[in-house]
Order: C-alpha cells, then structure tokens, then sequence
C-alpha cells in the first residue's frame, strides 16, 4: 500500500482485512489510542472514521492546539512543569520564557523554523507536517502502518523451515498429527545437523 493512499481508501481496505480476519474493530480503531497518536480531538478521530468531515480549521489553529496536547502529554510523561519546559525550550532553541510558554499553551503560533526544532524537541513523526496536516492526513499518517503490518502478516516462521526443507503437508500441525512443538524439535535438530558445532568455526 503506497504512502499516498487517501484516508477513505485506507479505511476501505482495513474494513475489509477485519471482516477477512474476524479481527475486533475497536483494537484496530481505538479513537482515543488514534487521538494520542495524532494529537486530534476523540471527536474529530470518531467523525473520520465515520467517513465525516471534521469543521474546517487554518493551518494555524492546527499548529496551536496540536502543540498545546504535545506540550500537555510531554508534562504528563515526564513529571516536569510547564516553567522547566519553558526554561529548557530556552535554553535549547534561544526563545524567551514567555514565548516557549505561549506556544506550548497553545496561544502563539510559531514560525515554521521553530516548528521544525520543536517537532524534533518532542520527537514527533513527520516532523513539523505533524502539527500543520490536515486531520484526514494525519489519521491516514497513523493508520497506514497498521494497514501495511495487516496487508503483509510475518510468516509462520515454522511453515517458512518446512516449506525451504520440502516439507509439503504443512496442514499436519492442524488436523493433530504432530503438534507444533514436534515439529519444532524436529527442525531444531536439521538446523544443528547443518550449523558449525562449537570450535568448528576455524575448519
């Protein structure tokens, strides 16, 4: 799934990988686990996934409030207070006090240049397009890897070995003849039978 996969699309196909699946939908679409990663509003992440719009906003009302919940969750996580965040984001980026504090509240918007350090500060993905997105962007933004991660499962790890040693009945684990750990047990020895034994790697 390419990168550029709108967000209804998106929706679409992770729609259909939980009803192909039986996965549950609310571990896929978790609106406060979507708004903690996105910064939106809970409301803003459940009309989306409705496939509704959200009310329209500018680039810098975006900015202010995902930077006041960034700030916000940052206080939460670390146990600082917002004068050591200020005092830190002056001694880091060369802002005032005040300043670093206005922006972290949500009240001043900043310029694109201290947008970028302070995307890098707070360690967000996307850098500073994370606060400036669009809200269908930036749930499609978080919602891609998951359809990615959903669209290519890792293999069976044990179905891979049989599959490279010939073994073709790889239904045998399912209808009881051997379990998995026979099987296990079995490849474990073809890999020691094929492996360097111990101080025989200078042979």
């Amino acid at each position: 799934m390419e990168p550029s996969t709108s967000l209804p699309e998106t929706l679409q196909r992770l729609e259909e990988l939980i009803h192909e699946r039986g996965l549950k939908r609310a571990d896929i679409f978790d609106p406060q686990a979507l708004a903690a990663k996105t910064a939106l509003p809970d409301a803003v992440i459940s009309r989306l996934l409705k496939g509704r719009k959200p009310a329209a906003d500018t680039v810098n009302e975006r900015v202010c409030a995902r930077m006041k919940v960034v700030s916000t969750a940052y206080l939460a996580r670390t146990g600082k207070r917002m004068s050591e965040l200020a005092a830190d984001l002056h001694a880091r980026l060369g802002i005032s006090d005040v300043w670093a504090r206005n922006v972290c509240e949500g009240r001043k918007t900043p310029n694109i240049d201290l947008l970028h350090h302070l995307a890098a500060y707070f360690g967000v993905e996307d850098d500073e397009r994370f606060f400036t997105a669009p809200p269908e962007e930036a749930l499609n933004r978080v919602l891609l890897p998951t359809l990615r991660e959903l669209d290519s499962p890792e293999e069976d790890p044990v179905e891979v070995l049989m599959r490279r040693y010939g073994v073709k009945n790889a239904h045998m684990r399912q209808d009881g003849s051997m379990t998995r750990a026979q099987i296990e047990r079995i490849f474990e020895g073809v890999l020691r039978s094929v492996l360097p034994q111990e101080g025989e790697s200078g042979k």
